[in-house]
Order: C-alpha cells, then structure tokens, then sequence
C-alpha cells in the first residue's frame, strides 16, 4: 500500500505553506503524488499543514487553524514529507495532547551538534515541539550515561507532569507499521530506585511542622511552596537534620497525595498542644473575612442634580428649540466632535492578533462532500433548510404588518418629552448654548450662521471661533470703499 494512502485506500490530503519557494513546492507536489497523497488547495480537515518552522507564516497558520475540533488536523515541517518516504510509512503524530504540540527540551548534556539536529527533526516529525524551555517543557531528553542525567531525575522527581527522559534514537515497528518510541529507561528507573522512601517517622516529623506553622487549615497556605522551602532552611539546624532526606517538593507532594490522613494527624497534635491562632512562630496569619462596606449608590443624586440643571435652564428662558435649517443631526454631530477626555496613545500591539488572525485568515476550509448546508443559487428553489414551515408563519402576520404603518415612527417618539431621560435633556441644552453662543458671534461680527457654525465644527472651541471672526471682521474693515 502507498505511504500516503489510509487504510480505506483514501489518500492523506496536504496543505502547503503558499510562502516556499517554487522549487520546494513542486518537489512536494510531486513526492506526495507520487507516494499516493494528494496536495489541497484549501486547508483540509483531516491532513497534514506543510509548514516552515519558525517563519511568521507559520505562526499565522497555525493561529487560524488550529482548532479542537479538528484533531485530526496536524502541523508538520515540510521535511515531513521526505522523513515518510525514507521510513517508508506514515509518521504518527504520538507527541500531540489535546490537539497541542507536547513541549520538549533537549539538554545540554547532549553535547553533539548532529544528535542535536537530529532528535529536534524527529520530535518534529512526530508531533513534538522541541525547543521549549526547561521551565516550560514536560519533558526533558537528556544523555542518560552523564552524572547530570540522576541530578535531573532527583530534581525534578516531585514536579508532577515533568519527565526526565533518555535521547535514544526512536525504533520502528517494521511490521505493526507504525511508529514506537521506546525510551530505554533502565538508567532513569535504577536512579528512581534509589530515591529515599519516607518512613513514618518522617510523616511524624512533617505532622509536627505543619501543625506548629498552619495549625488550623482554614488558615490556608498548607499546599504551597513557601511552607516547605523554609522547612528546608532548616536542614544544617541538627534538630532538624532529618530534613535533608527529601526535597523541599518531595515534602510538598506527600503532604499533597496524603492531605486527609495527614490532617487528621495534624489536627490531633493541635488538639493536644492547643496553641493559639496567630501566636508567634505561626506561618502568616488567620485570615478572616472581613465584613466588605456597602457602597452607596449615586445614581440618584446624578437624576436629582439633572432635573435641577434642567429647572435652572428653565427659569432662566432657555428655549430647547432647534434652528430652522439647521436639523437636531447636524447639532448632535457638533456634540460629538468635542472630545471630553484626552486619547491615550496606543501601546505596542503583538506581532500577530490571534482576534483578528482567525476571524480573517487568508486560506478557506475545504468542505466535506455533502448537501446538508447547500445555498440558493440564482432563481432556484431554496435548500431545505432554508424553507419555512407554513405552521411556523405567525397568524395575522400581515395584519400586524400593516397595523405597524399606523403607529407613530421613532423619530415622533423619541421627540416626546415625556420619554427623555434627565441626561438626554441636558445633553439637548447644552447643544441649544452652543447654537446660542454660535448665532450670537454671527450677530456681532455680520457672518452668516453657517459660516460660523462650519468653523465651530473643526476647531471646537467657542474662544477660538469668536477670536476667529472678530479678526476677519477687522481685516474686512481695513478695505477701502470702491469709488
């Protein structure tokens, strides 16, 4: 059976990174043709992303596509293809969980440059991502037959989720067809084998501790780190010299895996020593709630103070009329072009928005061959998803359509008083002392209250507009009179 070819006899789609160069692509093109697969226009839903690692194009596919409801779905470097043809069988993609690529870090114990090269191409391959950091990375390869290899494994034997693995090369099961990785953990497992086992003497011990800082466990702080790195300072302290059996982890995930038989210990040291909450040599201190303030609620006081705006401007004659030529749209965009608050200058966007990236990225989906969710085409019928049920249509639809004519529009609506909120009075009045203060500078200075309003639009500012028209009318008065 072809390499490229499912056990249906289908053959495995491709999608190419449109970036490479031509000579690439072609070579692909005719590598995975010639092995039984077939290269995509579109990206597939089950397949393989050809990708180039480490370019910006390849960050932006996989921010588009990649998706948990695709699992099937994987990114591969393009040497992928060529790595298949040599192994002569399809490459399982064994370093994915839940659709995400498994960190990996290669340590620097594996000192040679190829061997390097060549576990991070694997790790690859196979689904992997090999340049995560130590920090970071689930697993760690190291060379198993250095001193450095133990140290790791006794270092990182009580972080759970993290595992100190050997770099030896992967083996293929000829026959099963499939890839197997089988790290050869012989070393790893002789140095487990001489991790210290804790007796119950350390129990006690631990017991001890933790009911002398954290007494009572409502306190809290029993599963964090800092309560056992101080335990740990202790260990040249020679009361305390059976702390240097365990790492301060080591402490940390007993007390973990063990918390309901443990507390039930420690709470029958507290019963028999009784000390007092919060007394000296305590960790931290009790937390208890404190009671929160109510906070009162303005939202009054704002409508009162409105409606005493509102009656100021009455009694002073204010009139909330709008000019003629001059419509409530134009007063209101006037309104707007004033900033109240300064704009904060933008600060430094990503290279790539993961947003915007994947509401609009650049390849389409391929769909599946399937008339489930077909469109209206021209003048032709409908889909049947499309149709409505004649028991769905509501009755006296149309009656109620045309009883709509009949009622007031929004515009009649939304200028009834009795409707308008406080704040949308006061907003209205504040524009009516605009206008006033616009028309008043046409009168002074013999302008036109277009002219006048046209500059307030741009500047914004009633000085600056008076200052504006007072000078123009000066120069105006410097001309002599034509005889």
């Amino acid at each position: 059976m072809p390499v490229f070819q499912d056990a249906n006899g289908l053959a495995v789609k491709f999608f190419v990174q449109k970036d490479l160069s031509q000579a690439i692509q072609a070579e692909l093109c005719e590598t995975i043709t010639s092995l039984g697969g077939r290269v995509e226009a579109k990206v597939p839903r089950q397949g393989y992303i050809l990708v180039q690692p480490g370019t910006a194009e390849e960050e932006r596919l996989r921010l588009c596509w990649t998706s948990t409801d695709r699992p099937e779905r994987h990114f591969v470097p393009y040497t992928y293809v060529e790595a298949c043809k040599i192994a002569g069988m399809l490459l399982k993609q064994i370093f994915v969980e839940n659709g995400a690529p498994i960190g990996m870090h290669i340590h620097s114990s594996i000192a040679n440059v190829n061997a390097r090269s060549a576990l991070s191409q694997r790790i690859m391959h196979s689904g992997g991502d090999p340049h995560a950091s130590a920090q970071s990375a689930r697993v760690i390869l190291a060379d198993p037959h250095t001193e450095v290899f133990g140290h790791l494994v006794k270092t990182y034997q009580g972080v759970p989720d993290k595992f100190i693995e050997s770099y030896l090369i992967p083996e293929v099961d000829a026959q099963a067809k499939s890839m197997i990785y089988i790290p050869l953990r012989a070393i790893a497992i002789e140095h487990l084998s001489r991790r210290t086992q804790f007796t119950d003497e350390d129990e006690e011990h631990l017991c001890d501790w933790i009911a002398a800082k954290i007494p009572y466990k409502e306190t809290g702080g029993r599963t964090g780190n800092r309560l056992y790195q101080q335990l740990c300072e202790l260990s040249n302290d020679p009361e305390y010299a059976w702390v240097s059996r365990h790492t301060w982890q080591s402490w940390r995930e007993r007390y973990k895996k063990n918390a309901a038989r443990l507390d039930a210990m420690i709470a029958s040291i507290v019963d028999r020593k009784k000390p007092v909450p919060g007394e000296k040599g305590q960790y931290g201190y009790v937390r208890q709630a404190e009671a929160k303030p109510k906070r009162t609620r303005k939202k009054r006081a704002k409508i009162l103070d409105a409606q005493a705006a509102m009656d100021d401007l009455a009694e002073a004659g204010m009139q909330m009329a709008v000019m003629p030529g001059m419509g409530m749209h134009q007063e209101l965009q006037g309104l707007a072009g004033m900033q109240m608050f300064p704009q904060l200058p933008p600060s430094g966007a990503p290279p790539l928005d993961r947003g915007s990236v994947r509401r609009s990225p650049a390849e389409e989906e391929m769909d599946e061959e399937s008339s489930e969710w077909m469109v209206r085409i021209g003048d032709s019928e409908p889909p049947a998803w499309a149709k409505r049920k004649s028991s769905e249509e509501p009755e006296g639809q149309n009656r109620q359509k045309r009883a709509r004519t009949d009622e007031p529009g929004p515009s009649a609506s939304a200028m009834q008083p009795a409707e308008l909120t406080p704040q949308t009075l006061v907003a209205i009045a504040n524009i009516h002392v605009i206008d006033q203060g616009i028309r008043d500078i046409a009168k002074e200075f013999r302008f036109t209250v277009e002219e006048v309003q046209e500059y307030y639009d741009k500047c914004g500012e009633m000085g600056r507009t008076r200052t504006r028209f007072q000078k123009m009318r000066q120069q105006l008065s410097k001309f002599e009179d034509d005889e």
